[in-house]
């Protein structure tokens, strides 16, 4: 892509916060710090009361839109940040995230006449990449580094998709992601690591959670239901005897 098309791609940085005070001073620097500019920030706060408000209003040198109202979790403030968007592309980013300062010119040199841009994510010690093995065991992660950070969604999508299904209060992007791709969606895959992913959240903390729903969406975007239910039941019995107490 000639710099020129890569600078017409404008990018939608979306945040969802709850009382994520401490936590966004670190994000709002690494947004600060990028080097490509074409971009917005949209934040979804669900009634934050800790100071989060206050912290992003007085924000200054940031092209920022702010939204905040109760909601019914953090992919149903997603959708709301999402709808409220000029990008053609948007990145979700949690407050304990991070990218580095070439991340959205990363993304936005790949993003030209694709739906998805994934790339590589920083776990702590751990480097994310897509797995490109067994979508019926692996999901998302086939296709995907991670959600927040790894992957860059064109909007439109959501015009033939949908948006995040309440349904899934854990994983309803993996449902979104994977009914995308099974539409059809096309990917790009770049090995340039980008950012730093958050170690909080509902998906790292509730695992039964994620696997029974895990469990619904491959069942829902046709994979075997005797291969996946045998897959949930391992999955389970795993956590009950061995994870359950680290």
């Amino acid at each position: 892509m000639v710099a020129s098309d890569c600078e017409g791609i404008r990018i939608s940085v979306v945040t969802a916060t709850f009382n994520v005070v401490k936590e966004l001073p670190g994000l709002i620097e690494s947004l600060r710090s990028q080097v490509y500019k074409n971009f917005e920030w949209v934040v979804a706060d669900g009634g934050s009361t800790d100071g989060t408000l206050e912290l992003l209003s007085s924000i200054e040198n940031l092209d920022i839109r702010i939204s905040s109202e109760e909601d019914f979790g953090i992919y149903d403030a997603l959708n709301r940040g999402i709808r409220k968007t000029s990008g053609q592309y948007y990145l979700v980013l949690g407050a304990d995230d991070r990218i580095y300062p070439n991340a959205l010119s990363e993304y936005a040199k790949n993003a030209y006449g694709v739906d998805f841009v994934t790339a590589a994510v920083r776990f702590g010690e751990r480097l994310s990449f897509p797995l490109k093995v067994r979508g019926w065991q692996y999901g998302y992660h086939t296709y995907v580094s991670a959600h927040s950070v790894g992957l860059l969604i064109s909007k439109n999508l959501h015009e033939q998709y949908g948006y995040y299904s309440r349904k899934f209060p854990i994983v309803a992007d993996q449902y979104f992601v994977l009914s995308a791709i099974k539409g059809g969606a096309n990917i790009v895959e770049t090995d340039v690591e980008v950012g730093v992913h958050g170690v909080d959240g509902v998906s790292g903390t509730d695992r039964v959670g994620v696997i029974t729903e895990l469990y619904r969406v491959q069942v829902l975007i046709g994979e075997s239901l005797f291969l996946q239910t045998i897959l949930c039941s391992v999955r389970l019995l795993k956590y009950a005897l061995f994870d359950r107490f680290r």
